[in-house]
This record gives C-alpha cells, sequence and structure tokens, in this order.
C-alpha cells in the first residue's frame, strides 16, 4: 500500500502557514498577577503557581480537523513574553520586533502599553536578566567579543525529558508519586514535592479544558467526520487526565502535552522526544494487532503531530536571534541506531516517521537517523530518499562515534547506546541528563586575533585580552602557539566563572518543578534539576570555529616561519589594514598554502591540536552542579555574528565576514577535492571533543538523487562516514539558482527550507547575510 498525505494534513499544514506571528503576553499577565499575591511564597511556589494558573486560565484553541490537539497559545508560532527570566530586553525591543533583520514578530499596540504600565514595572531588577545583570553583567559583557555567554534571560531547555515515564504514569500518577515523598521528606524537599503536585493538578486541568472544548465545538461542527473526530480527541483528553496512555493516538498526545507544558512552564528551547519509534513501538503493534490501527492511519496521526511541533516558536532577543536565526525551537527526535545488545534497531515507526518528513518538508521536528555498521539498507537508503527531498533532513550521527566518546566521559554503557540528540546536534542520554549543552560559544579565531595583536580588537582598538606580543615580536612559531594558548586559558577561566555566575541565577530565580518531575533523580532526591537534582550534570561549550583557526595557523606557519614568503610585520599590517592595500598577501594566503577540508593531514592536525588543548583545558572545571564540561564543534547561525567580530584573518578573510558554517566544517569555497576529502579531514578530530555535539555541513545538487545509482553511491558514501567514526553529517540538497530566485520572490518560496547548521528553517525567513552564507557553500555533483 502506497502511503498518502490525507486533505486532513494538507488542510492544516495550510492553515498553520497562513497564520500571522504575533508576540503574546498572555502569560506573562498570568505570571505577573501570581507573583503579586504571592510574594512570600518561595520562588519554587511562586513558578508552580504561576504555571497551574497558565493552565487553567490561558486562553485555548482548536481545529476540528486535528487528531492531535494542544498549545501555549490560541495562535499559532506565537513568541511568548516570559517576564520571570527576561523582561528589560522586551523593554528596549518590543516596537521593533515586527521590523528587526531577523526573526519577526508583530505585536499591538495595546499589548505594547500593557507591558510598560503593568508588567516591566514589577519585573524591573527582579527578572533573571536583570539579577545576573547587577551580579556579573560587566565581566560577561567584558569576555563577548571572545566568549558569548547563553541562557541569561530564559529558563533552561536543552534536555531530553523521560517520555516513558511520562506515559507509564500521566500526570495524575506522577502527582500521587510526588505525595508519596511528601509524606516522609524532610523539611527542605517539601516545596519540592508541593510544586509537583500543584503542577501536575494544573495539567490535568489542562487537559480537561481541551475536552470540554471539544465537546462544545462539536456541537456546532456539521461535518461529520470533523464532529466525530472532535469528540474522539475529546475522550482521549480525558482519559490523559485520568490514567497513562492506553493506545497509539493517546500516545501521541499525551507526548504533546508533555512538550507542551515543558514550553508553558520554560519558555525555552531544544526540548526533545529522544528514540520516538522505540519508546512508542509497543502502542503502535498493540493496536495493529487489534485491528484497530494500520500503517496509513497511523501515519495520518504522526503527520499531525509533526504539525504541532511547528507550532511553537521561541521569542529571542535581536541579538540571540543573530546565533540562532530561522526559530531552531529543537525538536530532536532520533531513529536507528543500536539496541541494548548492539544490534541493529528500526521498525515501522522508523519509516513512518521519514515518510512524514518526506510528505510535510517542514523544519520541526529536527529529524535525526543514527548511523552505525549493521545499519540495515532499507532505513539508509529511505533516509536519503527523504534527504534528496531537498528540506535537509534527516541528519545523521555516528553510534560508532559517539557511543565510546560517551562512555570516555563517564556515561554508563546502557545510556550511552540508548543516547537520542537535543536542539540541533547536541548529545544527551535519556531522562536522567541536565546537560546545559548550549552554555557559551568559545571564539578561537578572536583569541587568536587578540594573540596576534597585543591582545587589542582589530575592529576597535580596545584592550581586549593579554598583551603577550604581536605577530611581529613572536621569533618563532613555537612562541606563537605558546602565547596563543595561554590567551585560551585566560578566557577559558573567565568564562567557566561566569557560566557558573548564570548557573546559580537560575537557582534562585527559575527552578522548574514540571520539567524536575520528568528528570531521573531529581524525584528520589527532593532536589529541582536546577540545583544538580539530575543523574548527569554537565555542561556544553561550543569551540568556534576550527578550520578557520586551522587555515589561519598553517598560514602562518608556512608562509611567515617556514618559507618566509611573507614577512611578519607586512602579515601584521595587512590584517590591520584589512588587506585594503595588501591584495597581494591575501592572495598568497588564500592560495599558497593548503586549507582545512582537503585531507592535507598536517592542516588538519593544526586544528584538532587547538581542539585538543581547548578540550583537555576545560577538564579541569567543573560546573556549579559539580559536572564536568563537555566540548562541542557546531554554530546554530552564530557564524555569521560571531564573524562579525573577528577582524581580518590569516586565512585571508576580510574583516567581520562569516566564519566557516557548522562546525566540523571547512570554510566554504576552500574544498576543493570533493568530499571524501571532507570527510577525512573531519575524521583527523578526536571523538571526545565533539561529546556535546559535532556538526559537518555539505551540499548536493538534487540531480545526483534521481538514479538509484545515484542513491547507492550515497549511501556507500555514508557507510564511509560511519566507518572513519565521524559524530554527525547534514545535507542540504538544493540548486543555487533555486536559492537565488527565493530572495528575489520570498512569496512564492514560503515553504522552501533549508539546512542551517543543525536544523531546518524556512529560507526567506533568514537574514539576507545568512541566506548568502548559505548560497555560497560549496556544491557537489556526486561523490
Amino acid at each position: 500500500m502506497k502511503l498518502q498525505q490525507t486533505q486532513r494534513i494538507k488542510t492544516l499544514k495550510e492553515k498553520m502557514l497562513a497564520q500571522p506571528r504575533y508576540a503574546s503576553i498572555e502569560q506573562a499577565m498570568i505570571i505577573t498577577k501570581t507573583y503579586k499575591e504571592n510574594e512570600d511564597k518561595p520562588v519554587i511556589l511562586k513558578r508552580a503557581l504561576s504555571l497551574y494558573n497558565a493552565l487553567t486560565q490561558l486562553e485555548i484553541g482548536i481545529e476540528p480537523e486535528e487528531m492531535i490537539v494542544g498549545n501555549r497559545t490560541k495562535g499559532v508560532r506565537y513568541g511568548v513574553v516570559f517576564p520571570e527570566a527576561g523582561s528589560s530586553w522586551i523593554e528596549e525591543e518590543i516596537e521593533t520586533l515586527p521590523t528587526r533583520p531577523q526573526d519577526r514578530f508583530l505585536v499591538r499596540p495595546e499589548d505594547i502599553q500593557t507591558f510598560r504600565e503593568v508588567i516591566y514595572p514589577y519585573w524591573k531588577g527582579k527578572c533573571m536578566e536583570d539579577v545576573l545583570k547587577q551580579r556579573y553583567g560587566d565581566e560577561i559583557k567584558a569576555i563577548a567579543e571572545v566568549v558569548k555567554i547563553n541562557q541569561k534571560d530564559h529558563a533552561q531547555g536543552h534536555i531530553c525529558p523521560d517520555v516513558n515515564k511520562w506515559l507509564r504514569l500521566g500526570p495524575k500518577g506522577i502527582m500521587e508519586e510526588a505525595q508519596q515523598y511528601l509524606k516522609t521528606c524532610n523539611d527542605e524537599a517539601k516545596d519540592f514535592y508541593e510544586a509537583i503536585q500543584i503542577v501536575m493538578s494544573g495539567v490535568c486541568t489542562f487537559m480537561m479544558r481541551y475536552h470540554d472544548l471539544l465537546l462544545e465545538e462539536s456541537k456546532k461542527e456539521e461535518h461529520a467526520e470533523w464532529k466525530d473526530n472532535m469528540i474522539e480527541v475529546a475522550r482521549i483528553c480525558k482519559s490523559l487526565s485520568d490514567r497513562p496512555a492506553q493506545t497509539f493516538h493517546e500516545a501521541l498526545q499525551a507526548v504533546w502535552f508533555l512538550f507542551t507544558v515543558l514550553h508553558m512552564e520554560s519558555n525555552a528551547s531544544s526540548f526533545s522526544p529522544g528514540r520516538l519509534d522505540e519508546i512508542l513501538i509497543p502502542y503502535y503493534e498493540k493496536d495493529v494487532k487489534k485491528g484497530i490501527l494500520d500503517e496509513q492511519k497511523a501515519l495520518e496521526m504522526i503527520e499531525c503531530l509533526w504539525l504541532k511541533f511547528n507550532q511553537i516558536v521561541y521569542l529571542r532577543n535581536k541579538n540571540s536571534a543573530k546565533y540562532f536565526a530561522g526559530f531552531p525551537i529543537g525538536f530532536n527526535i532520533a531513529i536507528g541506531g543500536m539496541d541494548a545488545h548492539g544490534n541493529d534497531y528500526s521498525n515501522t515507526l522508523s519509516h513512518l516517521f521519514l515518510t512524514a518528513q518526506e510528505h510535510l518538508g517542514l523544519p520541526q521536528p529536527n529529524l535525526s537517523v543514527r548511523l552505525h555498521k549493521k545499519t540495515n539498507d532499507d532505513l539508509l537508503k529511505h533516509a536519503i530518499r527523504v534527504v534528496a527531498k531537498g528540506s535537509g533532513m534527516p541528519q545523521f550521527f555516528n553510534d560508532e562515534s559517539i557511543i565510546p566518546a560517551l562512555m570516555k566521559s563517564g556515561i554508563r554503557e546502557e545510556d550511552a547506546k540508548d543516547y537520542a540528540i537535543v536542539g540541533c546536534v547536541e548529545v544527551t542520554t535519556q531522562g536522567n541528563n541536565l546537560g546545559w549543552s548550549d552554555a557559551a560559544m568559545f571564539n578561537l579565531n578572536k583569541a587568536l586575533e587578540l594573540t596576534l595583536h597585543h591582545g587589542k580588537c582589530l575592529l576597535t582598538g580596545k584592550q581586549l585580552g593579554l598583551d603577550l606580543g604581536s605577530l611581529s615580536t613572536y621569533k618563532t612559531y613555537e612562541e606563537l602557539e605558546d602565547a596563543f594558548g595561554k590567551q585560551i586559558q585566560h578566557f577559558m577561566e573567565r568564562m567557566v566563572k561566569a557560566c557558573e555566575q548564570v548557573e546559580k541565577a537560575h537557582i534562585d530565580t527559575l527552578p522548574s518543578p514540571f520539567l524536575s518531575s520528568v528528570i531521573d533523580d531529581c524525584m528520589e532526591k527532593g532536589m529541582d534539576v536546577t540545583q544538580g537534582g539530575a543523574h548527569y550534570n554537565l555542561s556544553g561549550i561550543q569551540m568556534i570555529q576550527v578550520a578557520n583557526l586551522a587555515d589561519s595557523l598553517a598560514a602562518i606557519k608556512k608562509l611567515v616561519y617556514e618559507e618566509h614568503r611573507i614577512s611578519a610585520k607586512d602579515l601584521e599590517s595587512a590584517l590591520e589594514d584589512n588587506f585594503e592595500h595588501q591584495q597581494v598577501i591575501r592572495t598568497m594566503l588564500l592560495n599558497k598554502c593548503p586549507k582545512y577540508g582537503n585531507d592535507e593531514s598536517w592542516v588538519d592536525e593544526i586544528g584538532a591540536k587547538w581542539a585538543r588543548f581547548f578540550q583537555q583545558g576545560l577538564k579541569q572545571y567543573k560546573n556549579y552542579r559539580n559536572g564536568p564540561y563537555n566540548t562541542g564543534m557546531y554554530t546554530v547561525s552564530a557564524h555569521v555574528p560571531m564573524g562579525e567580530h573577528v577582524g581580518a584573518s590569516a586565512d585571508g578573510r576580510y574583516a567581520k565576514s562569516p566564519l566557516a558554517d557548522g562546525g566540523m566544517s571547512p570554510v566554504y569555497g576552500r574544498d576543493i577535492k570533493g568530499p571524501t576529502a571532507v570527510l577525512k579531514s573531519v575524521s583527523k578530530m578526536d571523538n571526545v571533543l565533539t561529546t556535546n555535539g559535532g556538526l559537518l555541513n555539505m551540499k548536493f545538487l538534487p540531480e545526483f538523487f534521481k538514479t538509484e545509482s545515484g542513491i547507492d553511491k550515497f549511501a556507500m558514501f555514508l557507510r564511509t562516514f560511519v566507518d572513519l567514526e565521524i559524530p554527525h553529517i547534514q545535507f542540504n540538497v538544493v540548486r543555487k539558482e533555486d536559492l537565488l530566485e527565493a530572495q528575489k520572490n520570498p512569496e512564492q518560496y514560503r515553504s522552501l527550507t533549508v539546512r542551517v547548521a543543525g536544523y531546518t528553517a524556512y529560507f526567506v525567513e533568514l537574514a539576507q547575510e545568512l541566506q548568502n552564507e548559505i548560497i555560497a557553500r560549496t556544491s557537489y555533483e556526486g561523490v
């Protein structure tokens, strides 16, 4: 039977895409009122009561065709103002949200007035953003050119909850669990368990509110099919409020309620469902066996859930919107991979999830396929055919690389084998881990710039780093390297102290009882997840960008110190001048030295050496929850704005231009020896360097996938990727001409999606500079 996309799904997709995107203050008003009425209560109870009141009071809506219901606003893709996390930036930017370059939101004039007269006056100086600025804002600002500290104005996301527990117990079961702990706990834990009971009571009411609305609306519905549908979904909502999920449809609806409430509590990105093909298969098989479900009906339900994943976006400040452009909300679902015994695992749902992505081509969920040496051809080639459709998904992760690396970093074998992905490419264990994977981004290229220029910024002349000398004062390449290492260590120490302050601010202002209830060990410890209640307590730092760094240091080593073709003084002058009068030097830098991404071992090893240096240096620190730091190599879209803070570099790059995309990817246009050479270069990186996630971007032309021979060759290419133990790879399959046409006529390309850096976004919703960078990436005709 050929699986079809139904008219129901087409209708719901069109309705969703047609809706305007607004900023919403509705929940902010509820939170503010709750805090005012409960000033004397501990913050965890104020947070719990705020969520309870939002769950019981927010305006809700449904579409008659929906098989999965629920949202945190009545309108879809609304950006929610979350005052206890960040209010000051809203005050500064609320009027410009509709016109800013990236991730725009409409704003109603009356909402601007209410925010300024009611919400902001209460939260000024109290929200986490302001608390952090008061405590450590000057230092965070002082290191910002080298280190971007994240999580400063919103609650913590980047986490994979225990979906199995949620399905097994449901909100009522978790509430009863908290009640049992409350009977025997010490006084310190009482507020924690009371908070969980409060929020679970609110969740049950939230589900019943949808039951009531569906039944009410069904009475007005004239279309018999939709009337029956609404009555059935209402029954499911009522059942879930009272007991765990029993059917496949109920399980899908329960999963969506879980993630809706997580966003209502924390308003953060990258809450990820994990290995849903493995989690949901018992419900699917049970219903098939009963004769109440087949593949076509299951696919329609899955596609309804997929549409819901596209209805929540995240409102960021204008600066963060440049670093995380295109609403990468990060509902990451992983399929395939090894099972607990190391055998190949996939099932019918793995293929249905791929088919749903093939049909819809939407940015969410962020679909990931786990590969290993025993991956079956059916799953691999199905995934390739979906990639060929051009939505940028699925992306691929390598068990042969990731599982051993996780185990080396202290993760139990059973958890490592069952790993999932959060957000873009961040590796996590499921249901027991606060990985804080987006703690900070460290700009290695800015650190090198400061090392080459007496610690001064090339763009402003300000003294930002240590004055260890300059390119013209280092007598040897080794002396330069020694200084560079000291500069990295200087900023690393300051970065870790700043990260500690961010974690403290989260503990003090944003405890998360609902999230804590679905993270292992929190309930047993009676400890909130922000305080270290999870079994694993990690933090992740991104290294930005090894490709530019390797190219720059390789050029200096070869052309200045070894061959003496460019004097140190002349290169120093050329960089200070942004090559304005030194085009000959720039041409030599670009063309007279090999580049990372072309299987030139000595160049690739420079990048690997400094990534190892950074990772080893970070190992000596513990985060505020007494857990280790992990390193990652991915950028989201930060390679564009971080490049804006870097002056001209010794790889021939002009000042302020983008850095390499991805994280492990070569600088665009410099990988001239083909995709296999890129894989070999990337494979020089040790697996432990990317336990927080690594990202390799590639772009292929659609024509390559039009024949079965092309599919077979691409499958062999991916098996080479597995054999080389590279952690991650993703693809854009698109013509440059189509992207250029989309820039000219955005209304005609509203649904065109592309892979940015670990996530897919609508191309026309990206700022032009990021669009241009994507267009400029190297395209391959074959492998």
